[in-house]
């Protein structure tokens, strides 16, 4: 059983690398925490990728279901879908990526409902024994499917629910020191408001637009009989964004974020819950309810108060837009060395037509050799009512 949980941790390794979920510092206060299925938390799209992870708050768009839901209800077009790629952690391996597919309609002013689908693909692992003998090749892989409902409360505020179903295959069923393994199962709800709120100011158009959203708020996952039970990435995200226009052609928008993951922070001294160096992965949380785990972890970090804050990430971004046709974007993200130590600068372009728009998006690590450098994001989005207008 100690087997099956070290290989279950080394492949989840993989993609927790990916967000930076373990350390990359090497400091002795380095107490990071791990959860399971992390791709949920990967910025899927190019626009908000852009703009250093800094989404929550940002002004509607057609990814908008990772980020806020209830930001749909304020779209100009009745309906849309969005398509986004990235090829993941291309600096170590090739095979490796993510897809994303959104779509949402107004049902009509005051309600609308979105839907989107996110893929993740672990590229090919050959299973061996622990003689060296090949078992076979799997293809890993993770995904989730959502459904999301927004209304408005006011003429200048939404609120949304989201529902989401999380698959998470990373053994193929293979037989791990003699015990079988099968892909993990959770279901989530994402509870998210919008504040949208456009004015006039020295003769100019102006949007603040505010938002907040707690997402994945679900059953922990298990990969065996449920013996060892992780938490998934459940987010606090806070955020706001302030648009405002130069003249006719030209304007600016300005985007920062707060996150904080709600899950438990691990103990420092972790003596007690190790196996042959490596912690088990939802070994010492194990039989703590997903509520109360969001309770405590404001306030369970060993270092108090100080510990706690620096479990608390930011993000900001400025984006430039172009006769409302082209687009260019900067960002940096930020978190605490001892938290995962994501540092990173993020640039981006877009170009928008009548009927689609075309975005990608850039990420420039501040430690060399890292990761995530050099990482890519595209998306190509289609507003179907505009399409329908023109037939």
């Amino acid at each position: 059983m100690i087997k099956l949980v070290r290989f279950i941790f080394l492949v989840t390794l993989i993609v927790i690398v990916s967000e930076g979920v373990m350390a990359q510092a090497t400091t002795s206060g380095a107490n990071t925490i791990t959860t399971a299925v992390p791709f949920l938390s990967i910025t899927p799209d190019s626009r908000a990728g852009g703009m250093g992870d800094a989404g929550v708050g940002l002004t509607p768009d057609v990814s908008s279901q990772h980020w806020n839901p209830a930001k749909y209800v304020f779209m100009e077009s009745d309906m849309g879908v969005g398509l986004s790629y990235s090829p993941w952690l291309r600096a170590l391996v090739d095979d490796i990526n993510l897809a994303y597919l959104s779509a949402y309609k107004k049902i009509d002013d005051v309600q609308a409902v979105s839907a989107s689908l996110r893929y993740f693909s672990l590229g090919d692992i050959v299973f061996t024994s622990e003689w060296g003998e090949v078992m076979g090749q799997q293809s890993p892989n993770e995904f989730a499917i959502d459904l999301g409902y927004s209304r408005k409360l006011s003429e200048i505020f939404a609120g949304s629910v989201a529902g989401r179903y999380i698959r998470s295959d990373l053994t193929g069923g293979q037989l791990v020191n003699g015990v079988e393994t099968r892909p993990g199962n959770s279901f989530a709800v994402d509870v998210a408001f919008y504040w949208f709120n456009e004015f006039r100011a020295n003769r100019k158009d102006n949007i603040f637009s505010a938002g907040i959203n707690i997402q994945n708020i679900g059953s922990k996952i298990s990969y065996t009989d449920g013996e060892v039970k992780d938490f998934i990435p459940t987010t606090l995200k806070l955020g706001a964004a302030y648009t405002t226009e130069l003249d006719n052609y030209n304007s600016f928008s300005f985007s920062f974020e707060a996150s904080k993951l709600l899950v438990p922070t691990p103990p420092k001294d972790t003596t007690d819950y190790e196996d042959g160096g490596i912690i088990l992965p939802g070994g010492i949380y194990s039989d703590m309810g997903v509520i109360k785990g969001m309770i405590t972890s404001f306030y369970d970090a060993p270092g108090g108060f100080k510990e706690e804050m620096q479990e608390i990430m930011l993000a900001i971004g400025v984006e430039y837009w172009y006769n409302k046709q082209f687009a260019i974007r900067a960002g940096y993200f930020y978190e605490h060395e001892n938290k995962g130590n994501r540092k990173y600068f993020t640039a981006g372009a877009g170009l928008k037509m009548n009927v689609f728009a075309l975005d990608f998006s850039y990420l420039l690590p501040t430690q060399r050799n890292h990761p995530l450098e050099n990482t890519l994001r595209f998306t190509l989005s289609f507003d179907i009512d505009a399409f329908g207008n023109q037939r």
